[in-house]
């Protein structure tokens, strides 16, 4: 079948690799009809993370149910379905308890969490494929409504709807409350729809790059352009002063100045500055244990100095950590299949898998209009 394989830094290519097949009782094939480029597959494209040659990339996927291992008794064939990101078992104590994100079986490294076709989460091959494999079917898959309907609604419904989803939830986003959101990359989009669906009273999202800014006007929220205003002192200004009841970092370690220049502390600093006291902070941008290419000495070993003192004088309540997405992706999916909810708005380009490699170059860059990638595979004959 033909797969997104990732080569070297900068280099992807689409190849030719062994089919899925069925490993264990509990494991379904999938043929997938749509999957996703994601901000966090720049991670390892950019060399930021390492990645072995030869890996499958992909962790948005979804698809047709295509075959069953014997013990799948509740995903049937020719079920269309959503793949959640996060590989997870259904029984250990975090999943029991609604921690997919941090599974403590499904990653054989002994880290809590495992994910598709991504650096430290375990085997599992990515589905920028024809088909993939996912384990432990009946409990991972989320059935979707068949036919062909929505089909770029219900892709994002793998990770970025959800992601940005859940930096609502931890910042605490509730009917009348105000909401900050640094980052206006597909999960700040998602946070921003999220928290109007929440009943925001008002939501700013902070940017440089105009067509996310456009979007995020879109979604109804109030865009700030960081290169033509200073964000910290009009969103103060816009609440009286007192600064706003949530805060959601979705940009994480590789946030930019206006120069182009990295700080891997500046949307932490941001965000601290324009909550309120005794307001809450969601932090679902990405950051990492170690970051060997990174501008600043600190962050290079991990460790990233930001304004935790003003955080802690403010009373300020913070919640972090990667989605468990099965938490939230049924609930999106029935808000996106009842005309609540259209988080597809963010997508800007639906391309064949073949083009993949040109679609990655384009992204990374954030080159104008490229806001959110979807690959389809070719229609199996």
């Amino acid at each position: 079948m033909k797969a997104v394989v990732y080569r070297a830094p900068y280099e992807v290519a689409v190849e030719d690799v062994e089919d899925p097949r069925i490993e264990e009782p509990r494991d379904a094939i999938i043929r997938i009809t749509t999957t996703n480029i994601c901000g966090s597959d720049l991670h390892p494209y950019e060399g930021r993370e390492a990645m072995e040659p030869g890996t499958v990339l992909g962790h948005e996927n979804m698809g047709i149910v295509e075959e069953i291992g014997p013990g799948v008794d509740r995903v049937k064939v020719g079920d269309r379905v959503s793949v959640p990101f996060n590989v997870a078992c259904g029984s250990c104590r975090n999943c029991e308890e609604g921690f997919t994100s941090a599974c403590l079986r499904a990653n054989p490294s002994g880290q809590p969490g495992a994910g598709y076709g991504y650096p430290g989460m375990g085997p599992y091959r990515g589905g920028q494929a024809e088909r993939m494999n996912v384990p432990w079917a009946d409990f991972n898959l989320l059935e979707l409504p068949a036919g062909e309907e929505r089909e770029s609604d219900f892709a994002l419904l793998s990770d970025i709807f959800p992601t940005g989803y859940h930096g609502t939830e931890l910042a605490g986003v509730a009917p009348g409350r105000t909401v900050a959101i640094f980052g206006a990359g597909p999960v700040g989009l998602m946070a921003a729809h999220s928290a109007m669906l929440r009943g925001a009273a008002r939501v700013f999202v902070v940017d440089k790059e105009q067509d996310r800014l456009v979007l995020a006007d879109e979604f109804g929220a109030t865009p700030v352009d960081f290169t033509r205003t200073e964000p910290t002192g009009y969103i103060l200004d816009a609440t009286g002063g007192s600064g706003v009841d949530c805060g959601i970092d979705a940009v994480g370690f590789q946030a930019r100045d206006a120069t182009e220049r990295e700080h891997p502390e500046l949307a932490l600093d941001r965000v601290i500055e324009v909550v309120r006291d005794t307001g809450r902070i969601g932090v679902v941008g990405v950051y990492v244990p170690r970051d060997p290419n990174s501008p600043e000495e600190p962050a290079r070993a991990g460790r990233i100095p930001f304004e935790f003192g003003t955080a802690w004088h403010k009373g300020l309540s913070f919640g972090t950590g990667q989605c468990p997405v099965k938490r939230y992706n049924r609930h999106l999916r029935d808000l996106i299949v009842h005309d609540r909810a259209q988080p597809s708005k963010v997508v800007s380009h639906e391309l064949p898998l073949e083009r993949a490699p040109e679609a990655y170059q384009h992204f990374d860059k954030r080159e104008d209009g490229w806001t959110k990638v979807l690959l389809h595979p070719a229609p199996a004959a």
